[in-house]
């Protein structure tokens, strides 16, 4: 019997100032660049690739998939690195595979045990964090879908939770505040090692390459998964709990009250002038 054959992906994260490039055949990580690109990933991207792809002895005609971090992250990161691959699809037609930032994050601790909660950060002292868990047999599962919120909103949410695992920069910016919040309430907190707290692109291709055998593939509309608060819900804690819709009503409230005190002025006045 013929040996299939092996299948190259090439699979990259731009969702942090982290940029991370790797290139796979079936399981086998045959390459990888990580570089911090805060800022630069539009003028550092393609050039990973190149030099990537040439240590590999590969071309972009060789790859059989790409597969691109989608978000929550930076909205600039994000963007750039979707729209270098769906240029390489545009012109090559190979298919894209989309993997949730926080679900690649959980592939990093494939071998640990018990609740995972990756955490990055987001705008407005706010994070972006999930909770997953790796069950035996039957893979990844999703406890808590993707969030956004005060660094206080996963210590709420993870009340019960006897025993977990959190990382990631957004976890490292409030590691205090979210692990006081934790224990107040008996839970355990467990740390990993620094190169588990960043994204990768290796972990993005392994469940890229699972999502391809799934037929997970992206459509022809591609667009970032943005997990973001309206601004409306930003103001109402930063405000104290003052609503956009309470704070315009109050205004509306103002100036009704200053029109109806100018218009009493000037029906005295009118009354005095006769």
């Amino acid at each position: 019997m013929k040996a299939k054959p092996a299948r190259h992906l090439l699979a990259i994260d731009t969702a942090t100032a982290w940029q991370s490039v790797a290139l796979l055949r079936d399981d086998q990580v045959l390459a990888l660049i990580e570089q911090d690109a805060e800022g630069s990933h539009a003028r550092s991207l393609m050039a990973a690739i190149d030099r990537l792809l040439r240590e590999a002895g590969l071309s972009l005609k060789d790859l059989q998939a790409l597969a691109v971090s989608i978000g929550p992250g930076s909205f600039t990161g994000l963007r750039v690195g979707l729209a270098t691959l769906l240029g390489f699809r545009a012109v090559l037609g190979t298919p894209i595979v989309t993997v949730p930032t926080l679900e690649a994050m959980a592939w990093n601790l494939r071998h640990v045990k018990g609740v995972l909660v990756p955490v990055l950060k987001s705008r407005h002292n706010e994070v972006y964090w999930a909770a997953y868990e790796w069950l035996p047999g039957t893979g990844l599962r999703t406890h808590i879908a993707e969030q956004v919120g005060p660094p206080a909103s996963v210590a709420r949410a993870l009340q019960g939770a006897k025993a977990c695992t959190l990382f990631g920069d957004g976890w490292q910016a409030y590691k205090n505040d979210i692990r006081e919040a934790v224990e107040a309430v008996d839970g355990q907190v467990q740390e990993v090692r620094p190169e588990q707290q960043r994204p990768s692109a290796v972990s993005v291709g392994l469940a890229g390459r699972q999502r391809l055998k799934a037929g997970q593939v992206a459509g022809p509309e591609l667009v970032p998964r943005y997990v973001q608060r309206t601004e409306a819900e930003v103001k109402f804690d930063e405000q104290q709990g003052v609503s956009a819709l309470e704070r315009r009503r109050q205004r509306v409230a103002k100036k009704l009250a200053q029109g109806r005190g100018k218009r009493g002025h000037t029906d005295a006045d009118s009354q005095s002038r006769k």
